[in-house]
């Protein structure tokens, strides 16, 4: 299974499994909370290696003042200094699947009163000889009656 796992790690840069099985351990439950690493890019020299790390739009920020405490945590995980930039992407760099963003539209919110208010304001303003202001008076005890329910 070992060398299984390695193989699928290496075609992403990550010669070091560790930092994919053990990252909540090396960054912090914090940090792997809010973050994945997604790819190490190596440089044409070799050394000099670049970290990216998937994030929310929401807690890129926050992770962007991370980046040189991730930087030292991951070096310290490979033992020699490997990684020399950290980069932060809010969707992964082979597709939107990996990213797991929710793209769903909101639930729909009913529009106007309930029926139980409406009947409810109906009875209260039937002594009201006008209909005009009768009308009036129970759209407006509807909308009351609703918002005091909710």
């Amino acid at each position: 299974m070992q060398t299984r796992i390695r193989t699928a790690s290496e075609t992403r840069g990550f010669a070091v499994t560790r930092l994919l099985t053990h990252w909540s351990e090396i960054v912090g439950e914090a940090t792997s909370a809010i973050a994945t690493p997604v790819n190490v890019s190596y440089g044409k020299g070799g050394m000099g290696a670049t970290l990216t790390v998937l994030t929310t739009g929401a807690q890129a920020p926050m992770l962007e003042m991370q980046k040189e405490q991730i930087r030292e945590k991951v070096n310290a995980c490979y033992g020699y200094r490997a990684i020399s930039r950290v980069r932060i992407t809010q969707t992964a760099p082979t597709g939107f699947h990996e990213g797991r963003a929710a793209f769903a539209p909101a639930p729909a919110v009913p529009k106007g009163p309930d029926p139980a208010a409406k009947a409810e304001a109906a009875d209260l303003s039937q002594s009201i000889q006008s209909d005009d202001l009768r009308s009036a008076l129970a759209a407006l005890g509807a909308n009351v009656i609703s918002k005091r329910k909710s």
